[in-house]
This record gives structure tokens, C-alpha cells and sequence, in this order.
């Protein structure tokens, strides 16, 4: 791990438990790797939140729940989301770029996810403890 962050490998060959760390991450938002095409965060989404509807135009995203359940929405526009879909352990998600999507958590548990952007969306060793 870097020296100046707990939580980022940075672009440093590395492998872990991504669904151990994801399960135990509280942060919102945690990046654990940074690479220079390529990023790592985990999330934790509390019971009644979401990630917030979004639409990254050059970055696809690819989302992997670990606990809990959650609703995905996406479409072409932030006012057609016409896909919904009930996500829980073990559901990838998948967002191209353009993509406009939220996550909300429908459970009664936190929702944990991890999240690989292409290229990276976040500054390295990025720690949001809330939304």
C-alpha cells in the first residue's frame, strides 16, 4: 500500500478479498486501487439511500453487489429511466458511458458494492464517509 494512504494500492500489482473488504468498508465511498486506465472503490449505501442519479459521458462503470438489496435505475436521459431492476448479493451491474443511473437501497441492511470505473473518475485515495 502506499505510504501516504491507508486505503489506496495506487497503480501497484496487488491482489485481495475485494468481497471481504467491500462487506467490511463503512465509508460511502473508499478507492482501493488507482491505476492510470483503470479504479477500485468500494461503497456502502445506508438503508433509505442512494448513490444519487448520475451519468459519467466517458467512463463505463461496472458495479458488483456484495450485501444487501438494492434498486438499479438507467436510461438515456435522467427523465427516462426505463430499465429497473432489483439487484442483491452476487448482481453485476453494468453502465456504459452516457448512461444516466442511480442505486438505491431497498433493504434493511447497508447495500455494499464495489465499483470499477474505466477510465478512473475519483482522485487517488478518495475517502467519502458519507454522501
Amino acid at each position: 500500500m502506499n505510504k501516504n494512504c491507508s486505503s489506496d494500492y495506487g497503480a501497484n500489482p496487488c491482489a485481495l478479498n475485494i468481497q471481504c473488504a467491500t462487506i467490511h468498508n463503512n465509508n460511502y465511498r473508499t478507492s482501493i486501487w488507482t491505476g492510470k486506465y483503470l479504479q477500485t472503490t468500494l461503497m456502502s449505501i445506508p438503508v433509505g439511500g442512494d448513490i444519487g442519479l448520475e451519468c459519467h459521458p466517458d467512463t463505463d462503470q461496472f458495479f458488483r453487489v456484495e450485501q444487501g438489496v438494492g434498486l438499479v435505475k438507467m436510461g438515456n436521459t435522467k427523465e427516462d429511466l426505463n430499465i429497473s431492476q432489483k439487484v442483491f448479493n452476487g448482481y453485476a451491474i453494468l453502465i456504459p458511458a452516457g448512461t444516466w443511473h442511480n442505486i438505491l437501497n431497498i433493504g434493511n441492511i447497508p447495500l455494499k458494492l464495489y465499483s470499477i470505473y474505466a477510465p478512473p473518475r475519483h482522485p487517488f485515495c478518495t475517502i467519502q464517509r458519507t454522501k
